[in-house]
This record gives C-alpha cells, sequence and structure tokens, in this order.
C-alpha cells in the first residue's frame, strides 16, 4: 500500500513507550503505519521532522465559541487552537430550546472550523432534562453542563429561571440513564458570593486578588461536596470542570473512597496552573472560578502528577480587549486560550517543574478522549486519526495576540516568553497550521468533522 503521507526522523510519543524514534505512515486521514527509522514506507509526500517531537494533537474539552463573534467563531477560534496544537475542541451550546437551536450551529461548525469538534449541552432548565435522551441520541452529545454559580438573583440576571439543587439533582438522575454520558457542574455558591463581595467594592478594592477573596476557594469546595455526595446516590458519572483549588479537589479525593462512588472527574486549566491572583495581567486574567494564590496553583500540579486532575481545559472565551479594560466588577468573565493549552504545558510543566511528558499528555489528550466518547483520538495508535502536533520543545516565542488568529484581540499571556511550541499541525494527516500560521488550503477550505459521540 502507497501511503499518502509519512512524518519521518520524529521522536514519537507512544503510549506506554514515551518519546520513541521512529516514523509514522499515514493513509485515508488515519495511522497506517507506526516504524522504526531507516525503515522503506512508500508515500505520495514524506517530511522530514528534522528530530522533533511527534505528540497526539491536543483536545480542548472546554471551549465557549460563539461568545465572541457568533457568526465566525468556529472559523477563528479553530485557527487560534490549530496555530497551539490543539486539534479537536468539545464546544458548550445552550439554547431556550436545543431541539430547535443546534442544527444552524453545528452546521456553521461544519463550514467554519479546521479542526475536529463536538458539543456539551447547557442544561439551565427543567424542558432540557426533560428532552435530554430526545436530543442526545438525536444529535450525538452525550455531556453536559450545569451552572451552580447561576442559581437564584445571578440566574434571574442571564434568564435563568429553574437552576437550583433540585434541577442538579434531576439532571444526574437522568444523565444516569443514558449510556456513556456524563455531567459537568461549574461550582461556586453564589449565594454567598455577594456577602463577601459587597464590603470589598465598598473599600474601594479593584485587584485581581480581590476577585478571588469575593468567592473563595470554601465556595468552590462546598458546591463540589454537594455534586459528588447526589452523583453518588443516584450513580451519575460527574466532571468537575475548571476546578481552582486545592480544597475542591480535596473534595472530590474525598468522595471517590466512597465504595458506591461512580466515575468522578476533574478538569483543570491552564490558567490555574500558571496564574495567580498577584499576576500582572489583572482584569485580563479575571475568571470563574477565580485564579487563586499560588499554593493553589502548586495543589493543580500535584493534582495532575497524582492523577486526581484528570483533564485539562481552557474555558476559551473569544471577546474582546474592551470588555476588559474596566475595573475588576465591571469587567467580563473569561478570556482566549484554547491554543494555549500545549505551550504552557511544555514551558511550564515539562521545562520548568519535569512533570513527565506522558503525564502531560495524558491531562491534555489521551483522557477527554476516552471520558467524551472519542475513540479515534488522544493518542499516535495504528488506526486512530492522524491528529499530530510536530512539536520543537526548544523554541522559545513571546505571546503575541496578533499573531494568535482569534476574534478576541488580547491574552492574558501576552509579553510572556514561553518554551516549547508547536510547528506543525496535522488534523486526520492534512497540515493545518505550519511554523505559526495557518495554511492556504486549511483558509481556503476549513475541513473539520462534526464528532457524533453517541449513536442513536
Amino acid at each position: 500500500m502507497e501511503l499518502d503521507l509519512v512524518l519521518t526522523n520524529t521522536q514519537i510519543m507512544l503510549p506506554s513507550k514515551g518519546l520513541t524514534p521512529g516514523q509514522i505512515g499515514i493513509h485515508d486521514g488515519r495511522i497506517a503505519a507506526i516504524a522504526e527509522p531507516g525503515l522503506a514506507l512508500r508515500a505520495k509526500e514524506t517530511i522530514d521532522c528534522q528530530g522533533l517531537w511527534t505528540l497526539p494533537g491536543v483536545i480542548d474539552p472546554h471551549v465557549h465559541f460563539g461568545f465572541g463573534s457568533p457568526e465566525t467563531d468556529f472559523q477563528t477560534e479553530s485557527r487560534f487552537a490549530a496555530l497551539g496544537g490543539t486539534t479537536t475542541v468539545l464546544s458548550f451550546h445552550r439554547s431556550a430550546d436545543i431541539r430547535e437551536s443546534f442544527e444552524p450551529v453545528r452546521e456553521r461548525a461544519e463550514r467554519q472550523s479546521c479542526i475536529d469538534f463536538g458539543f456539551h449541552f447547557g442544561i439551565t432548565s427543567h424542558l432540557h432534562v426533560e428532552t435530554l435522551q430526545e436530543i442526545s441520541r438525536r444529535f450525538g452529545v452525550p455531556s453536559y453542563k450545569l451552572y451552580m454559580m447561576y442559581k437564584g438573583a445571578a440566574g434571574l440576571s442571564k434568564g435563568f429561571t429553574d437552576i437550583d439543587d433540585g434541577l442538579l439533582f434531576a439532571a444526574l438522575r437522568e444523565t444516569a440513564k443514558i449510556p456513556g454520558a456524563v455531567l459537568g457542574v461549574h461550582c461556586e455558591n453564589v449565594e454567598v458570593i455577594p456577602l463577601l463581595r459587597d464590603p470589598l467594592r465598598a473599600a474601594g478594592r479593584d485587584d485581581l486578588k480581590a476577585w478571588n477573596e469575593q468567592s473563595p476557594d470554601f465556595l468552590e469546595a462546598e458546591n463540589v461536596h454537594r455534586v459528588c455526595y447526589f452523583a453518588t446516590k443516584t450513580g451519575t458519572p460527574v466532571n468537575i470542570v475548571h476546578l481552582s483549588s486545592r480544597e475542591a479537589l480535596n473534595e472530590v479525593r474525598r468522595h471517590r473512597l466512597s465504595p458506591d462512588a461512580p466515575p468522578m472527574y476533574v478538569e483543570t486549566c491552564p490558567h490555574y496552573l500558571f496564574l495567580n491572583d498577584e499576576s500582572p495581567a489583572g482584569t485580563y486574567a479575571k475568571v470563574n472560578p477565580p485564579v487563586r494564590g499560588q499554593a493553589d496553583v502548586e495543589a493543580m500540579w500535584e493534582g495532575v502528577l497524582d492523577g486526581s486532575v484528570t483533564t485539562i481545559g481552557s474555558d476559551h472565551v473569544p471577546r474582546k480587549r474592551a470588555t476588559k479594560d474596566k475595573d475588576i466588577w465591571a469587567a467580563s468573565n473569561g478570556f482566549p486560550g484554547t491554543g494555549m493549552i500545549l505551550p504552557i504545558l511544555l514551558h511550564e510543566g515539562y521545562h520548568k517543574r519535569r512533570v513527565p511528558l506522558e503525564t502531560l499528555v495524558k491531562v491534555a489528550s489521551e483522557n477527554s478522549a476516552r471520558i467524551y466518547g472519542m475513540p479515534g483520538k488522544g493518542s499516535v495508535e495504528i488506526g486512530k486519526d492522524a491528529d499530530l502536533v510536530i512539536v520543537d520543545p526548544e523554541l522559545e516565542k513571546t505571546v503575541d495576540p496578533a499573531t494568535l488568529e482569534s476574534n478576541s484581540d488580547y491574552s492574558p499571556y501576552e509579553g510572556m516568553t514561553l518554551k516549547g511550541w508547536p510547528v506543525r499541525t496535522l488534523v486526520r494527516g492534512r497540515t493545518v497550521a505550519l511554523d505559526g500560521r495557518i495554511t492556504e488550503e486549511a483558509s481556503r477550505s476549513p475541513g473539520g468533522r462534526f464528532l457524533r459521540r453517541l449513536h442513536p
């Protein structure tokens, strides 16, 4: 068989073997051969990787495409993702009635995205719970998110009237009936936050640390306890998304010890591994939950190393700088980050902290593929999609928003020099990003595919 493409002269990240010298043969978008160096492989095209690493493409299980420029986000943000070595994203879709809103969004994403993508559904009402089995099977989406921070007055301000512990329990119970489904939950006790926030505002505080103080770690941990406790009662796999603190992580560890505990996954974000509440990024680093103190940054790395943290998601939100150029209370929440996962893990994890590369690949790729039902993704193995990223571990670049292709025109990491960057990103064997630029072919014909992860 003549291969379409061979990547030769490379160090391949192989499951359970680590970096291994060799070459990869690709045919029809999939990995068809993994061979020793020097073995002759017939191919239409051969790329000499010059001794650089070949890793599985990053899977970002937590992006909010559509929150910047709804009509074009899948174009711009998929490009940002590809430039940083992210080859698959799972984005959040929510509306009053998902049965009516989903198809146009999926179709637009298929026209625009240069990487593969799937969705999670946002559960904000009892209608969503009542139709969960229908929309899951109809659209192939077995993962959801419920927002504890939109209870009560906080929810009313966004038009959500149903979010309370009853909706949480109902969503858990319904999720448990769907094979392979998992419920993600945003954990912050929003009912206590105003009690802590108002005195800080009255005192004239306008700093990133104040944002941490108005929603401290124990308000996250309290909600984590509730979710894990209810999940154990209903037997539902849950994912604590964007977890930020030691106290919250310890709650998950404690609940996992129960003999009746269902799978309890933990996602953290690159910013909780890299920024703290004294960051000069200021309002550009405002997010929910807040970036914490350095002790919590250390705790997140401990969780990555001991396996208590399961996945890394960016919580990417591509709004403009103007929404951030306000005081800490008025600035928008969230920031762009999907293309920064790999550079931050390499710079801070591999180079600075000596975290094993195998560990970083597990949380950045392998685990998300397994948890979210993407068996063709997440690792370099024969038969899997050729979603690959060629990495120069010694390359140093300074983060410049003008080069990142995002709708967003800022970054909380702007001006930082990071060591370890992708130089080529392939999605199903096709180069979509090369040397910091999106290829002309990917610009002209994006080619990303929707991932149906649940079948009728």
